[in-house]
């Protein structure tokens, strides 16, 4: 586990972002079980321990897919600010909305992506 994501991958995804001009974020993610969102004092916490992002999926997926010896890169999309950072109440609106909005950029991501790979 101490290097589940492969580098040539990775390279390769970031070269698709380069070149279709998405801006990728790279950092530490943390999964959570949820279904739910994290509440304020979680996020705190989840900083403290070093995250950057949290979210309710990709982790679990990456081990199993390291165990099973496949090679992997991870890319999440980030739909809406923590719990606690906004100055209003997240609403899973504002998730599905954003989501929506970057699925056309995410596809035309792994399609690039893919492609090259």
């Amino acid at each position: 586990m101490s290097e589940i994501y492969n580098h040539e991958l990775n390279d390769k995804i970031r070269a698709a972002a380069k070149e279709l001009g998405i801006d990728l974020k790279e950092g530490v993610y943390l999964q959570t079980t949820g279904p739910s969102y994290e509440s304020p004092a979680e996020i705190r916490m989840f900083k403290t321990l070093g995250a950057d992002a949290v979210g309710m999926s990709t982790v679990v997926e990456a081990i199993a897919a390291n165990h099973a010896g496949m090679k992997i890169c991870g890319i999440s999309c980030v739909t809406n600010l923590a719990a606690g950072i906004a100055d209003y109440k997240l609403t899973e609106e504002e998730v599905l909305e954003a989501g929506a909005a970057a699925a056309p950029r995410f596809k035309e991501l792994l399609i690039k992506f893919i492609g090259e790979i």
